[in-house]
């Protein structure tokens, strides 16, 4: 019973500094932002409690709910894009040398230490309706006119969501390759042995076996698509008539533009909510199993 206890005195002392900058930097300012979110709080007033008006303010606000919905529908252009990338990139960098996969994974992975500003200003010249490369080698292609693609409202959207692809192939990719590589080559001995084919080998072994990749792919991405700030605020600031107006940004505009937080608040913790909720459907909809080395 003494070591016992001397050993959870241990595992404590050693997890302090951990638990000491969740505290701080995470539940703390968690804890402070719904208090928040229950005032008309302001740095020029003395805060006065509304209880859920703020909550209620948001909830029937229509652009609020458009937005979420909006960031939703990018969410399910984003993802599956992504995943699907990274699968395809896996697939193929396993299949090659050990020297053509190193440069291929140093490749796939630049995106990922490419600022998102950058990025966002690339795509957008690459979008430029006059002189734009995309207009240019669709040209190429017999298509006579060009299109705005950051000035329509029916492409704005899908134009943003494919940087937002990009910037997160390239670890999605390699978290990919990494579940690929932990599958054992005996596996897919023992199908070709059986007979089996490639797609058979794939549908039967391959995923199966990187549902929990796949899942922690899904999760993970939707999470880090529907908080997209800086790639509409740059590449269209919102527009055209806020159809790229994704979560984030109007929250962002409301805070900057409102000298009371408490609808801010609450509408990022709705929206925390929101990230929440979706997840839990994905976790159901992807069971998450362990794989058992044979």
């Amino acid at each position: 019973m003494t070591r016992r206890r001397r050993d959870t005195g241990t595992a404590l002392l050693m997890l302090a500094p951990l638990l000491a900058l969740l505290g701080v930097f995470v539940l703390w300012p968690l804890v402070h932002a719904a208090y928040i979110s229950f005032y008309t709080w302001s740095f020029y007033e003395s805060p006065v409690f509304v209880g859920l008006g703020n909550y209620l303010d948001v909830l029937t606000d229509q652009a609020f709910v458009e937005a979420v919905l909006r960031g939703l529908a990018f969410s399910a252009m984003v993802v599956p894009a992504q995943v699907s990338v990274a699968f395809v990139f896996a697939v193929l960098v396993k299949s090659l040398s050990r020297r053509m996969a190193a440069f291929m994974k140093v490749t796939i992975y630049i995106p990922a230490v490419v600022s998102e500003v950058i990025a966002a200003i690339v795509f957008s010249l690459i979008y430029t309706h006059r002189g734009g490369l995309l207009n240019w080698f669709l040209g190429l292609l017999g298509k006579q006119e060009d299109t705005a693609w950051l000035g329509e409202s029916g492409t704005a959207l899908a134009a943003v969501a494919v940087p937002a692809v990009w910037l997160g192939a390239g670890v999605a990719s390699l978290i990919m390759l990494a579940g690929l590589l932990d599958i054992p080559e005996t596996y897919y001995e023992c199908a070709s042995l059986d007979g089996a084919g490639p797609w058979t080998k794939m549908f039967r072994i391959t995923l199966p076996l990187m549902k929990n990749i796949i899942l922690f792919l899904l999760v993970t991405g939707f999470a880090a698509s529907l908080q997209f700030l800086v790639l509409p605020l740059v590449m269209t600031q919102g527009g055209p008539v806020d159809s790229t107006t994704l979560p984030n940004l109007f929250i962002f505009r409301h805070f900057t533009n409102d000298l009371y937080i408490g609808y801010s608040i609450a509408a990022a913790l709705l929206l925390f909510a929101v990230l929440g909720a979706v997840s839990a459907i994905i976790f159901r909809l992807v069971r998450s199993e362990k794989a058992m080395d044979g």
